[in-house]
């Protein structure tokens, strides 16, 4: 990529949340404030380079691609076009009031109505997903199907139908007031953090890999416009330090390596202490939220220079908070790990045993417990519940880490089995 073009995609690609949200509060319809926003960039592209960056190029993107969309209007109404490309090279007087506008009109609720809409609740998951991705990242179709492994024609149709569904919907457009807004916040919060999970589960898929970085993008822009959140604080805190473990998550074979024997050299020390200094700050406005103790838990386990250095008991009580901020039996699930370092094997499967019918479709639920029995020496029950893991294995590498267990009592008990848990 040219230098040029280089300083236009970054210039564009920042401003895009800001612009798409703008042009959304003007014309209320995605594909019309889409289309603006494209037909905004193509100006630039042509524009740019031979004038320079203007002074704001989200007002620049969006004054244009107000103009175009109306100049559409105007067009099938046999009415003025809009201006020709020279008169639009001197923006200066007309920027200025443009960003006087945004600044009156304050657009951070722009961008949170936009990010919002993606999260409306009539939307699936998967759905919510890709339209955050194509609408607010500016992915294309095809980037998004690459990274979930499915045709362009399927994601095509997927964000299509996602669209539908939100203009059918109740859009709310009018700027909310402090209660909305904090719930919408926490809507859009968990949106963000279902991309980022997408691609911190994706084993070795470099596509979906990328999701991390991208949820990691829009949740420091969310920070900006909120700076005093200490949930948006805890979310990105967390998903810092979660990602500065990628480099050692994986070994040379793509085989998954567990917390505790990943070489600690290769985790991102950078954004680990971005991390740390984040989470530190959100606790010091004393509103604890579930993000927060997520992420605390998380610094736990990286300030320990060795796996034998982590403050389990410690981690067990964050859990039993998190366990009373946001009940799950996923939250339990986790605590059990942390009980199983503090109290042994025996309690921790005591504790995940009533979670059987509810996390039965969840791979790591099976993988726990086969853990735990074949600590306990119950190769039976291990292998029940591995070979559970295996058919629910959403990844290579989480059958292959399976398998590697697997493979292990095949060697250590090569005499007959025992036929039930001890």
């Amino acid at each position: 990529m040219s230098s040029d073009l280089a300083w236009i995609h970054a210039a564009i690609t920042a401003a895009r949340p800001q612009a798409v949200g703008a042009l959304l509060r003007y014309f209320r319809d995605l594909d019309t404030a889409e289309e603006a926003f494209q037909d905004a960039c193509l100006r630039a592209l042509n524009n740019w380079p031979k004038n320079g960056p203007p002074r704001d190029p989200a007002a620049w993107l969006i004054m244009v691609g107000r103009n175009a969309a109306l100049d559409g209007v105007r067009k099938r109404s046999r009415q003025t076009e809009l201006p020709p490309e020279e008169a639009l090279s001197d923006l200066d007087d007309v920027e200025e009031r443009v960003v006087g506008r945004l600044d009156e009109a304050d657009y951070r609720d722009d961008v949170l109505r936009l990010l919002f809409i993606c999260c409306h609740p009539d939307l699936p998951a998967t759905q919510q997903i890709a339209l955050a991705l194509r609408i607010v990242s500016g992915l294309s179709v095809k980037q998004i199907a690459r990274a979930f492994l499915v045709s362009e024609a399927a994601m095509e149709q997927r964000i299509t139908r996602a669209k539908s569904r939100v203009a059918a919907g109740d859009a709310a457009f009018e700027t909310p007031g402090p209660v909305e807004r904090a719930e919408r916040l926490a809507q859009v919060a968990a949106m963000l953090y279902l991309v980022f999970n997408e691609g911190y589960s994706a084993g070795d898929n470099p596509a979906r890999a990328e999701l991390c970085g991208e949820a990691i993008r829009l949740t420091r822009l969310l920070l900006r416009l909120y700076q005093t959140e200490p949930e948006i604080m805890g979310l990105l805190a967390l998903m810092l330090i979660q990602h500065a473990r990628t480099p050692a998550r994986l070994d040379a074979e793509g085989q998954i390596v567990l917390l505790e024997d990943q070489d600690r050299g290769l985790w991102d020390r950078k954004s680990i202490a971005e991390g740390l200094a984040l989470i530190d700050k959100a606790m010091r406005h004393r509103r604890p939220g579930a993000y927060q103790v997520q992420a605390a838990i998380a610094a736990l386990h990286a300030r320990a220079e060795t796996p034998a250095d982590t403050d389990w008991a410690q981690i067990d009580r964050l859990y039993a908070t998190l366990e009373r901020l946001t009940p799950s039996p996923v939250v339990t699930l986790n605590r059990a790990v942390a009980v199983s370092k503090v109290a042994g094997a025996e309690a921790a499967l005591a504790m995940v045993e009533p979670l059987a019918e509810r996390l039965s479709g969840y791979f790591h639920f099976h993988g726990l417990v086969g853990a735990l029995n074949l600590e306990l020496g119950r190769t039976a029950a291990a292998r029940v519940a591995f070979d559970r893991a295996i058919g629910l294995a959403g990844t290579a590498a989480e059958a292959a880490h399976i398998r590697q267990h697997l493979d292990r009592l095949m060697r250590d008990h090569s005499a007959p089995i025992e036929t039930k848990a001890g």
